[in-house]
């Protein structure tokens, strides 16, 4: 999602807030029973991003979870993971060997929450109408393979997909197919602002500070028909500056619970000096980093340059130096945790060496030092991407063979120029659409990719489709063994580290273990409050 330019964080207390209502009137302000939840996600409107909430537009870890909470989906990922589960659906099911036909029929007695039914031709409309805004986010790419939809009645919905895919129930289950009504969405324009209208869990409203959140109130939506259980009346999502804020908050008992994302100081000192009264909780992660090149940038075009600097990184001692527990070296863009990983770039560097780095650049006839510049943003991951990007600089200038630089921005700027290409090197992090390895593949390497890269392979892209043809998935590993394989020759990314999850908590909150799943998906309605 991209953020404003020019815009102060939002400071709990400098101006009173706005309230801008979203679903139906009879959503809380925050204050009373409400179980508080912080997260260091920002959220900003701007004359580049205007519709952050829109479904359409969405592809942000951060805003994605206030609509987890807004928008019905057909499909769920069930709490603890594993194979998507019917939700707005009462069923669904491929109708065919191939993969390509998928059909739905709607629980009955849906309705949003201004109590208009919700029709198959409810799904059809919003899931076309991601497709025909095509929004450059990328969000249209998670349902690109859809030809058409079919409606039959009030309650059942087919999708005709133009090549076979495995996985799609998985993407029925992302706010990508997020259900939504055309009294409040148009079928070919973006609605701006921070309304969210929908049929889901919650009710919401977004107390708004200038063009950014300060807090959203999620309030238990009546009219709601769905698979989940919601074990509160009323929760705050409250958006702080950074990490440190959100800690104090919840020392002071402003708060009840902080998410994402907390700093690896925090987690450490909570492990080793346990606060009276706050419980320290590890779950699931799936949360990758790492660099991703403009493959057509000068200084990185040459295919040796990536590789020498693949050969030079050391995962080992960013992680240890910078994330310290929190985090482990990951060696392919899938993680060691999911399926069909290899460690595809180990296998073929080895360990840090800047002899072998050397010996690929004069064999490419580069001149050294190569210049570049390292660019991340300041906002968005937490506290330690600044150390790790002091360590990367460090470790390539080390080398001899760089003379690297680094240069923070803003989220709202530095992802602008991302897409633009302006940026020859840079820092990213994946949190997973849904935990399948296509998701760790499609969305870097696919045509029309979420980051916008030039680079293309013909056998990745003749690959990625093969894998979506198997129902088994253990079937499609040499598929992805071999994208990993190729991955690591041409280094168009070059991942870093994989990392792990913790929430911290107030004794007397409970479903804490399950408000995060190992895709960082949040899931509020789990929250409760019981006995110390």
């Amino acid at each position: 999602m991209n953020r404003k330019t020019l815009v102060l964080p939002a400071v709990v207390g400098l101006l009173a807030p706005v309230l801008v209502a979203c679903g139906d009137a009879n959503g809380g302000s925050g204050g009373g029973d409400a179980i508080v939840v912080g997260t260091t996600d920002q959220f900003t409107a701007t004359a580049d991003a205007p519709a952050p909430l829109d479904p359409a537009y969405a592809y942000d870890t951060g805003a994605w979870n206030v609509l987890r909470q807004t928008l019905q989906t057909l499909m769920r990922t069930p709490r603890g993971g594993g194979e998507p589960a019917p939700e707005a659906a009462k069923s669904c099911t491929f109708t065919d060997n191939a993969s390509e036909s998928y059909r739905c029929t709607l629980r009955d007695g849906l309705t949003f929450a201004d109590g208009s039914p919700v029709t198959a031709e409810d799904v059809k409309f919003s899931i076309e109408r991601v497709l025909n805004i095509d929004a450059d986010n990328g969000t249209a790419g998670l349902l690109s393979n859809i030809d058409t939809i079919e409606t039959k009645g009030e309650n059942e919905v087919i999708f005709h997909l133009s090549t076979p895919d495995a996985t799609f129930p998985y993407k029925l289950s992302t706010p990508a197919a997020g259900i939504v009504s055309k009294k409040h969405y148009a079928a070919d324009k973006l609605r701006e602002g921070f309304q969210v209208d929908g049929s889901g869990p919650y009710t919401m409203r977004a107390e708004t500070r200038d063009d950014n959140v300060v807090s959203f109130v999620f309030t238990k939506n009546d009219k709601y028909k769905g698979d989940l259980k919601v074990n509160n009346d009323k929760v705050e999502l409250r958006s702080f500056a950074d990490s440190g804020a959100m800690g104090q908050a919840l020392e002071a008992g402003d708060i009840d619970l902080m998410t994402r994302t907390m700093a690896p100081g925090q987690i450490k000192d909570l492990k080793e000096n346990p606060k009276e009264g706050i419980e320290l909780t590890e779950v699931p992660g799936l949360e990758i980093r790492y660099l991703g090149f403009n493959t057509e940038a000068a200084p990185v075009k040459d295919k040796a340059v990536r590789q020498a600097i693949a050969s030079v990184v050391d995962r080992g001692e960013i992680a240890a130096k910078v994330y310290g527990s929190t985090a482990e070296p990951l060696y392919s863009l899938i993680p060691s945790s999911i399926a069909s990983h290899t460690n595809s770039f180990y296998n073929k560097y080895g360990e840090p060496s800047g002899e072998k780095a050397e010996q690929i650049l004069t064999e490419a006839g580069v001149d050294t030092p190569v210049k570049l510049t390292l660019n991340y943003t300041t906002d968005k991951y937490g506290a330690g991407t600044e150390k790790e990007f002091e360590a990367l600089r460090d470790q390539l200038n080390a080398s001899k063979l760089f003379d690297v630089s680094i240069k923070g921005a803003e989220w709202s700027a530095f992802r602008q120029a991302q897409k633009r290409g302006d940026y020859a090197v840079y820092g990213l992090g994946w949190f997973p659409d849904f935990p399948d390895p296509d998701n760790y593949t499609a969305p870097f390497l696919a045509k029309d990719n979420f980051l916008n890269s030039p680079y293309a392979n013909d056998k990745v892209r003749e690959l990625i489709p093969q894998s979506r043809r198997e129902a088994d998935r253990a079937a499609a590993s040499s598929a992805f063994t071999e994208i990993q394989e190729i991955v690591a020759t041409d280094v168009p990314v070059l991942p870093l580290w994989q990392g792990k999850q913790y929430v911290a908590a107030r004794g007397n909150v409970r479903g804490v273990e399950w408000v995060l799943n190992a895709s960082s998906d949040l899931q509020l309605w789990e929250l409760s409050r019981g006995g110390v």
